[in-house]
């Protein structure tokens, strides 16, 4: 079946997402969705490991929600909460994207090439074997990977940019890790989160995954997979343990 083009110009968000959905059920396995600007939900709940939507323009907020197993790439900009709840799947964003990115992520990839805003990362959760990943080329605004509770992120920090200094870095963190390229200056780091140099092994745990960021935009990896990392993870289960504590 060939691909399906959907012209999103002047088209609500409702009978936008009603033709991206029969679309899959009538056997579409790609389709093309030209001219979006603003358009909420764009995948959400989707199902079909087969399936790639290529969204050009700029998708509004909680593209991907609860999605599990396509790939949705976007050429432009997302707005907030791309990845909420994602299942499974892969989220490819050939730009930068708003607050709450990968909020509450449960398993498959976010790769963004360019920056993120605040709280990205917050809530990502992990059960067992499905772990989810978030990958940012740029930088990350304040109370990145906030309260996580499973999973992987990692900043890039890509042409000379710091990958991250505001904030709150991994304020309330009680699982997952994240790891940037070089460090955090400590006075970033958010309540419960400790830092430390990334070892051999946890070096060749994240390789791949920026090996596979890198192909997916067509980046040269090697300055990438060169460079020294920083690990932060929580120092506690319990970052907030004492302020429930009697006096």
């Amino acid at each position: 079946m060939a691909a399906v083009r959907i012209d999103a110009k002047d088209l609500h968000y409702t009978p936008l997402n009603q033709q991206i959905r029969k679309a899959i059920c009538d056997g579409a396995k790609e389709i093309v969705i030209d001219n979006v600007l603003g358009q909420r939900f764009i995948g959400d709940g989707l199902t079909g490991d087969d399936v790639t939507i290529t969204v050009n323009g700029v998708p509004g907020g909680d593209l991907a929600m609860f999605m599990s197993g396509p790939t949705i790439i976007v050429h432009g900009n997302a707005d907030h909460a791309p990845g909420n709840t994602m299942d499974k799947g892969r989220l490819i964003i050939h730009g930068s994207t708003g607050d709450a990115t990968a909020h509450s992520m449960r398993g498959g990839r976010v790769y963004v090439r360019d920056n993120i805003g605040y709280r990205g990362g917050i809530h990502m959760k992990q059960y067992k074997e499905k772990r989810p990943i978030l990958v940012v080329g740029g930088f990350a605004r304040a109370y990145l990977g906030e309260y996580m509770a499973g999973g992987l992120l990692i900043v890039l920090g890509m042409n000379g940019q710091v990958p991250v200094a505001e904030r709150g870095v991994g304020s309330g963190i009680h699982g997952g890790e994240i790891f940037v390229r070089g460090n955090v200056d400590e006075k970033y780091l958010g309540v419960g989160a400790k830092q430390l140099p990334a070892t051999a092994e946890q070096m060749a745990m994240i390789q791949p995954i920026i090996g596979d960021f890198a192909k997916a935009f067509g980046i040269d990896r090697a300055p990438l997979l060169a460079a020294g990392y920083s690990r932060i993870a929580a120092a506690s289960a319990r970052p907030f343990a004492s302020k429930y504590t009697p006096e």
